[in-house]
C-alpha cells in the first residue's frame, strides 16, 4: 500500500490514464476528482461491497434453480 500526502489542488497519477485530484478538504472530509477512461468502473467502497454481495446472492440463486432443473 502506498500512503502519500496531497494538498488541495494536488494530484496523483495511476498509470497513464487515471488522475486523482484533491478538490476540497473541510470538516474532516476530502473531496476527490477522478479522471479516468469511460471503460474504467469507479465505485465507492461501500457500493463495491454491496454489488459483490448481490452478485454472490444472484449466483447462489442461479445454482439453486439449475439444481432443481436437473431433478
Amino acid at each position: 500500500m502506498l500512503v502519500i500526502s496531497r494538498k488541495k489542488g494536488e494530484s496523483i497519477r495511476i498509470g497513464e490514464d487515471i488522475e486523482v485530484t484533491v478538490t476540497k478538504i473541510a470538516d474532516g472530509t476530502v473531496k476527490l476528482s477522478i479522471s479516468a477512461p469511460k471503460n474504467i468502473t469507479i465505485l465507492r467502497e461501500e457500493l463495491y461491497r454491496e454489488v459483490g454481495k448481490e452478485n454472490k446472492s444472484s449466483a447462489a440463486s442461479d445454482i439453486s434453480i439449475l439444481k432443481k432443473l436437473k431433478r
